[in-house]
C-alpha cells in the first residue's frame, strides 16, 4: 500500500554516528546544536528571527502567549484542521471562533475572517491547510482597512514548510509563524517544532517560555521566576537529527511540489473530479494532495483498490464535543469542501509507476 503520509529518515550510515555522538557526548539536552540547528533552519528557509522548540503544539501555545492571549479572549481560527490547532487555543485561555473557508482549498477565506472579528478578538490563526496557501498580504490589507487596531496574524505552517507567496517563506509574513518535524511532516526531527517572531523585543521573554520561565545562562540561585513557563525545548538529540534532515528537505519538499503539478496537469479534466490550483504568486508545498470529487468515497475505494491510500485525514475540528458550541461562521465552505474532499499521496516516495497507475484509475473511474 502507498501510504499517504511517510516518515523520511537520512541514511543509516550518516545520521547513526552522529546521534551516537551525541548520546554519548554527555550533552543530550539543549545546547550547541539546538542552536546550531536553529541557525541553519533559518538561513534556508530566509527566516530573521525564531526559536526551536519540543513540537509545533508547544510553538502554538507560545505564539498565543506571546499575542496576549488571555482568559475569554477569542481567537479567529479554522474548524478544517488537526486538533491541535485550536486546543492550543484553549489551553492559551482563549475562546476559538471558527471563521469558513475557501471551498477549493481548505484554507480559511479571507472575508469570514474579517465578518467573525469583535472588540474581544486578539489574534487570528491561520493555517495553510495541506500545504496550501492563504493570501496572508491580502488578509493584512483587508485587516488595515476595516479595523483601526493591529490583530496579530498567527501563521500555523505545519503542513506548509517549503511553502512560498510571492517567494516569501510562509510563517515569516505574519506576527508570529509555526512549523512541525513531527513523525509525517515535510521533515522531521523525530519530533519539534520551530516559532517564527517578528517583533525581536519578544525574544527574552519567548525563551523563558520555552524552559519553565527561567532565563537560560543565569546562576538558578539567583534568578528571579517572574513568569510562567514550559519545558518546551529542543534538545540535542533531535537538534542533530534536524541539522542532518536540512541536507535533504530541499530535494524532498521538491518531489511534493513536482508529484502534485503533475497531478494538477493530468487529473483536471476528468469528470466529477476537480483539482486545486492556486495563482502563481501563491507556491503550495503540498504536504498532501488535495482533490475534490463529487463522490469522494468512490475515489478512496478505487484508490484502495490499487494499493494506493486515500482519505480525508482530518475531521472539522466544530464536529467535536469540546468544540461544538463555539461561535462559528454558516459554515457553507466548509461543508462542501470536506463532502468533496480527497487527499492522495504526492511526496517524495510516490514514484512514477505509481503516479501514472493513480492518473490512469482515476480516468476510468
Amino acid at each position: 500500500m502507498t501510504p499517504i503520509v511517510k516518515v523520511f529518515m537520512p541514511p543509516k550510515e550518516i545520521l547513526l554516528p552522529a546521534v551516537e555522538s551525541v548520546l554519548y557526548s554527555g550533552m543530550v539536552g539543549e545546547g550547541e546544536h539546538v542552536y546550531t540547528f536553529e541557525d541553519k533552519f533559518k538561513s534556508m528557509f530566509n527566516i530573521d528571527n525564531g526559536f526551536a522548540v519540543s513540537s509545533g503544539t508547544a510553538a502554538l501555545h507560545m505564539a498565543l502567549i506571546l499575542s496576549g492571549i488571555q482568559q475569554g479572549d477569542e481567537v479567529v481560527t479554522t474548524s478544517m484542521t488537526a486538533e491541535p490547532t485550536n486546543t492550543s487555543i484553549l489551553q492559551a485561555g482563549g475562546v476559538p471562533v471558527f471563521a469558513d473557508v475557501d471551498a477549493k482549498t481548505g484554507c480559511l477565506d479571507i472575508d469570514s475572517i474579517v465578518d467573525m472579528v469583535t472588540d474581544r478578538t486578539k489574534a487570528i490563526l491561520i493555517v495553510h491547510y495541506a500545504g496550501y496557501v492563504i493570501d496572508v498580504q491580502a488578509l493584512q490589507s483587508k485587516l488595515e482597512t476595516t479595523f483601526e487596531r493591529h490583530i496579530n496574524i498567527i501563521e500555523d505552517c505545519a503542513h506548509a514548510l517549503g511553502a512560498t507567496i510571492d517567494g516569501i517563506t510562509v510563517g515569516t509574513i505574519g506576527d508570529f509563524g509555526i512549523y512541525s518535524f513531527q513523525a509525517i511532516k515535510h521533515m522531521t526531527t523525530l519530533d519539534g517544532g520551530f516559532i517564527v517572531i517578528k517583533d525581536h523585543s519578544l525574544n527574552k521573554i519567548a525563551k523563558k517560555i520555552r524552559w519553565f520561565g527561567m532565563e537560560k545562562g543565569v546562576e538558578r540561585t539567583k534568578l528571579d521566576l517572574d513568569i510562567l513557563g514550559y519545558k518546551y525545548n529542543m534538545n540535542n538529540v533531535t537538534g542533530i537529527i534536524g541539522k542532518i534532515q536540512l541536507d535533504y528537505v530541499e530535494k524532498n519538499i521538491k518531489a511534493h511540489q513536482f508529484n502534485a503539478e503533475y497531478f494538477n496537469e493530468n487529473l483536471n479534466n476528468i469528470s466529477g473530479i476537480e483539482v486545486v490550483t492556486l495563482e502563481k504568486r501563491l507556491k503550495p508545498s503540498y504536504w498532501l494532495y488535495t482533490l475534490l470529487c463529487d463522490d469522494s468515497e468512490n475515489v478512496i475505494k478505487l484508490l484502495g483498490g490499487i494499493e494506493v491510500m486515500a482519505s480525508k485525514l482530518h475531521r472539522p475540528n466544530h464536529y467535536h464535543s469540546l468544540m461544538t458550541n463555539f461561535k462559528r461562521a454558516n459554515m457553507v465552505n466548509l461543508d462542501s469542501f470536506y463532502k468533496r474532499l480527497v487527499h492522495i499521496p504526492c511526496g517524495w516516495w510516490v514514484e512514477e509507476e505509481v503516479r501514472n497507475l493513480i492518473v490512469d484509475t482515476l480516468k476510468r473511474g
